[in-house]
């Protein structure tokens, strides 16, 4: 997979399929895992309104912390992937149970976060009611933090070495595991009461764990993995290799933090508009995030083909890798763009049977339609500078074009210009758009060719 190819058309075709042939468990796992997400939207829906909004806006706060935390892990990817383009599968074991202790404090941070985030909602004048709820869902969930971290941990140190299906395998597994263990636990049965938004939140903590402990044994087990010895002897924490890790990690999370909080600090403001605009907001998110997911798989395997490259010293293959990444994305997102403009209705009806949620829902499908070109590729141009280990100034970008863009575009036209919950979305149109300039030119700048 990491041999170069010969110039011209016949290099993009195979960077293309290569990407591709990567990416394609890698989007399979990430639809499962927002198909969780949908999981909960659909059963909260279908219990009430108040649950559903309840559910949304813990989500919503669930997200903001966990998107910090996924970033950090995602140094692990490209440190490993370089280490084995370099021909060096023991040293990134030896990385890995250095991630494994960056899990563990990651894990626990969130769940300290998560646990404390009531002021937060309060101070955003949400609807007591919909507050109480959404504080029984974040004191459940949070007890799968640490499950979450880990299992980041271990799926870095698989698609690091260029194994993709186990993210396949676990998040079909977990997507399959949650719509049972969801409607016991939120609708009750079998002797257990009704729970309601407790019961989401505690239904995600289960299935987080049995996740991480699937994927656990997974590496333990496969011969794949033997090189890397991943479980071979028991390490204490490096503050040198750990140092590293949160060096290339911290930055991530930050940008991540800044995309993510885009849509989540908009998600809250608009919490303060009702309860059905919270719930029309919710499934258009909802179906923005699936679309997501496509790009988002490539954008993984892009870092991965990256990394190997500048493991190998192949300063060309890194260049055709990423823009390879970038080109797949385009595909992907001309697809979802087509969806979200042909069938809003249809799609926003599958989420509820409410029929003014719906037609909101369906006009800020239209607004999502908009940027899904600009997402596809801040995505994998981001991807493809944490190939690089490029992440200082990518956090940068993403923390201007987010909020020194995005939101305040989005905040002035959804309050002072009056134009309520669409004008946060083209808040979002204006801050994606600004960070894929941005991170293109900026991986085109790296990349460059010597004269």
């Amino acid at each position: 997979m990491d041999s170069v190819a010969p110039a011209g058309a016949a290099r993009w075709r195979r960077e293309l399929v290569d990407t591709l042939h990567l990416a394609g468990p890698l989007v399979l796992g990430q639809l499962s895992a927002v198909g969780m997400n949908v999981v909960d939207t659909v059963l909260a829906g279908h219990y009430d309104a108040a649950t559903l909004a309840a559910v949304a806006i813990g989500t919503n706060v669930w997200s903001l912390a966990i998107v910090a935390a996924i970033g950090v892990m995602l140094a692990v990817p490209p440190s490993v992937a370089q280490l084995a383009g370099a021909g060096e599968p023991a040293r990134a074991g030896a990385v890995f149970r250095q991630a494994l202790w960056l899990a563990l404090g990651a894990g626990a941070a969130l769940f300290a976060l998560v646990r404390h985030a009531s002021p937060l909602l309060e101070a955003l004048g949400i609807d007591a009611r919909i507050v109480a709820e959404t504080r029984k869902f974040l004191g459940a969930i949070a007890w799968g933090a640490p499950a979450l971290t880990g299992y980041f941990a271990l799926r870095g140190l698989s698609e690091g070495l260029a194994r993709t299906r186990p993210t396949m395998y676990f998040g079909a597994f977990g997507l399959i595991a949650l719509v049972p263990i969801g409607y016991l636990l939120i609708y009750g049965g079998l002797g257990l009461p009704p729970r309601g938004a407790q019961g989401s939140g505690m239904a995600n903590a289960i299935v987080l764990w049995l996740q991480f402990a699937a994927f656990a044994l997974y590496l333990g087990l496969r011969r794949h993995y033997r090189e890397a010895a991943p479980f071979a002897r028991f390490a204490w924490p490096q503050p040198g290799v750990l140092g590293e890790l949160l060096r290339l990690g911290v930055p991530m999370g930050v940008s991540l933090l800044m995309e993510a909080g885009l849509f989540i600090v908009g998600a809250l403001l608009v919490g303060t508009l009702g309860a059905r605009v919270i719930a029309s907001h919710q499934i258009a998110i909802n179906v923005a995030s699936v679309a997501f997911m496509l790009p988002l798989g490539i954008t993984m395997a892009t870092t991965v083909r990256v990394g190997r490259a500048v493991g190998r010293g192949d300063a060309d293959g890194a260049r055709h890798a990423g823009f390879a990444g970038m080109l797949a994305a385009l595909g992907t997102q001309t697809l979802s763009c087509a969806a979200m403009t042909l069938l809003p209705r249809r799609i926003a009806g599958w989420y509820t049977d409410d029929a003014a949620v719906a037609e909101l829902a369906a006009q800020l499908l239209l607004l999502a339609a908009v940027f899904q070109f600009s997402d596809g590729i801040q995505a994998t141009a981001n991807g493809a500078l944490r190939g690089l280990k490029d992440t200082a100034v990518p956090m940068l970008i993403t923390s201007f074009a987010y909020w020194g863009v995005g939101m305040p575009v989005g905040w002035s036209l959804t309050f002072p210009a009056g134009l309520g919950v669409a004008g946060m979305w083209v808040g979002f149109i204006a801050g994606l758009s600004t960070a894929a300039v941005l991170l293109l030119l900026r991986f085109r700048r790296l990349t460059r060719p010597a004269a």
